[in-house]
């Protein structure tokens, strides 16, 4: 254990050497009687059972105040020299990056909508993860590289809960049109010539956007879309679900209740491919069972930057002054009776 503030000790030692001085100026005024009477006839008061009784009580509790006042001195001064330790602290991350890949077209956005609203608190209970996030069209767009910084990805997974509730709500005014922007700027260029919906370009770019594929770390990608390819894509959806089994990311897909069976079919066999899984959107506790399915996905500590620390070692004094602040108080008030 180390002081912050060794100097405090001297200061503390004045005061006490101080306060004991004063202590027994008082005392020898205390025995002495100039300028005072004695009070006749006072031996049989001192006699009397129940006047020693009190007598006895008014010392003890009088030592006992003393002692506590003492007490809550000492404590005081050692908490202003801030005791600390110095430790080494290792930096720990887990080794788990997850991207939220979603289809943005219109069609998907009731979906989309009470996706990003529950992941929200899946976010909130992450721990060193990397959390990215990308939306896509004709173009995909990275609307949130990977990051443990998850008070940024709440942000702008609210950001797109409100852009995609003045979507639904179809209520076009100033507002409308920036979040509209939000949700769909750079997600069409090309459209003219390719078209829409390219589902495989955009499970394909997730992939690329994981950093270091080589390394040893468990990517997932949460998925959603109506699997309604509009255009041409460079990608197919079983062409990226290929690159996500050669790259080792497992992918977890949400459908449309109102999607087609060959579209439904088509996406669960490349979910499953991926080692994932396929759900609808119809289906209860869907976001929660993706949750549930990326915890069983394996993830181990990686040893980080280490770096040295200090603690402060207050939580005993601090306890300790408090306890006879309290004592303080409580014989000050039996003495007085």
């Amino acid at each position: 254990m180390e002081l912050k503030n060794q100097f405090v000790i001297y200061i503390g030692i004045v005061c006490v050497i101080l306060l004991i001085i004063l202590f027994f100026i008082i005392q020898r005024k205390k025995d002495s009687y100039s300028g005072g009477k004695k009070v006749s006839n006072t031996m049989y008061a001192k006699d009397d059972p129940y006047f020693k009784k009190k007598l006895l009580k008014y010392r003890m509790f009088s030592t006992a105040l003393m002692i506590s006042c003492a007490l809550a001195i000492i404590m005081s001064f050692i908490l202003l020299t801030r005791p600390y330790k110095t430790e080494l602290k290792e930096n720990e991350k887990y080794s788990r990056d997850i991207i939220l890949c979603i289809d943005i077209s219109s069609s998907v956005d009731e979906l989309n909508k009470s996706l990003v609203t529950e992941l929200q608190d899946t976010v909130r209970s992450l721990h060193g993860e990397r959390f990215g996030i990308v939306i896509f069209n004709t173009t995909p767009v990275m609307l949130t590289p990977l990051t443990d910084d998850y008070d940024y990805v709440i942000e702008v997974l609210e950001q797109v809960e409100k852009a995609l509730e003045a979507r639904i709500s179809d209520e076009v005014n100033d507002d409308w049109l920036y979040l509209d922007q939000y949700i769909s700027s750079g997600t069409l260029v090309g459209a003219e010539e390719r078209g829409s919906s390219l589902i495989g370009d955009g499970l394909a770019s997730s992939v690329y956007n994981f950093s270091d594929l080589d390394e040893e770390r468990t990517r997932i990608i949460v998925f959603s879309t109506d699997n309604d390819l509009q255009g041409t894509p460079i990608v197919t959806l079983q062409e990226a679900a290929d690159i996500c089994e050669d790259n080792n990311v497992v992918v977890f897909g949400i459908g449309t209740k109102e999607m087609a069976d060959e579209d439904m079919q088509d996406m669960e066999k490349a979910m499953i491919k991926t080692g994932g899984k396929f759900y609808l959107e119809e289906d209860s506790g869907t976001v929660s069972q993706i949750v549930s399915e990326i915890e069983k996905e394996g993830k181990s500590l990686v040893k980080g930057s280490k770096e040295m620390r200090t603690v402060d070692i207050i939580e005993i004094p601090f306890i300790i002054l408090l306890a006879a602040v309290i004592m303080m108080t409580l014989f000050t008030k039996i003495t007085k009776k």
